[in-house]
């Protein structure tokens, strides 16, 4: 047996969601599914399901950085994705650990609130996020709503989409604003370095919507993760978020869950 060792390898830093829709379960199937190696930096524990979140317990800021060192001491990644980060001190670590290893292509899904409406960043954390973590991100990957906490302005237009872009980005990493929550549309902008890209498309009409942000973002790093440039690995990242969301799973009493392994069974038609 030939025994190999270039796999991309793609840690995501998240939450774990129970329900295995969103966080850091979706993020190692969209993982899974790119044919790439996924290590997990669990930072809280949540009790949820397609309805709602139900309790959040967060893993200390000790043992987050003894996750972030026993992964890279040992199987450095090729791409980091950075997902739910519920309170300061964790933040802080993660930012922290980022300036130690410097590790190349930092995907930030700015997890704000949940699909079921659920706040899951602290009030006082949000300022700790934009000031130490965001500086550290490749790519931004936010929604209107957190789009407009970040940019501290309303998102009603394109230009307004623009303008918040520009803000978020000031810093030099690249925005993915993701236009999913005008109903009629679902467009997408991404900012990168003054460069103005549109992603535009059809709103899909399907309730079931947990854990895209989380799969677009790992699909993100994944794609950087296999080299591509920026501006491929956003649109293939799209392209793979709409076939799961296509693929018209339906599981739950609430927002359910997307096919994350859709190509791998459209492959075996």
């Amino acid at each position: 047996m030939k025994l190999r060792s270039d796999m991309p390898k793609v840690l995501t830093i998240a939450g774990s969601d129970s329900s295995g829709g969103a966080g850091i379960q979706a993020d190692l199937k969209t993982i899974a599914a790119q044919h790439m190696y996924g290590m997990s930096v669990i930072t809280a524990l949540t009790a949820q399901n397609t309805t709602g979140v139900r309790s959040i317990f967060d893993a200390s800021p000790d043992f987050v950085a003894d996750e972030i060192d026993a992964v890279f001491e040992d199987i450095r990644p090729d791409a980091v994705k950075i997902g739910m980060l519920s309170e300061s001190g964790i933040i802080d670590i993660v930012a922290s650990k980022l300036c130690e290893y410097e590790p190349a292509n930092v995907v930030l899904d700015p997890v704000m609130v949940a699909t079921s409406g659920s706040r899951l960043l602290k009030d006082e954390a949000v300022g700790e996020l934009i000031d130490k973590l965001l500086p550290l991100a490749d790519i931004v990957t936010p929604n209107i709503p957190e789009a407009e906490i970040l940019a501290e302005r309303e998102i009603k237009s394109d230009d307004d989409m623009i303008r918040a872009a520009e803000k978020i980005g000031a810093s030099g990493t690249a925005v993915m604003l993701k236009g999913g929550h005008f109903i009629e549309r679902a467009d997408d902008l991404l900012w990168d370095n003054g460069r103005i890209i549109w992603l535009r498309a059809e709103h899909i009409d399907n309730p079931n919507t947990h854990g895209t942000g989380c799969t677009l973002s790992s699909a993100i790093a994944c794609g950087l993760a296999g080299g591509k440039a920026m501006e491929r690995a956003v649109r293939e990242a799209k392209e793979y978020l709409t076939g799961a969301i296509c693929a018209g799973l339906d599981l739950g009493h609430g927002h359910g869950p997307l096919d994350h392994m859709w190509a791998m069974e459209t492959s075996h038609d």
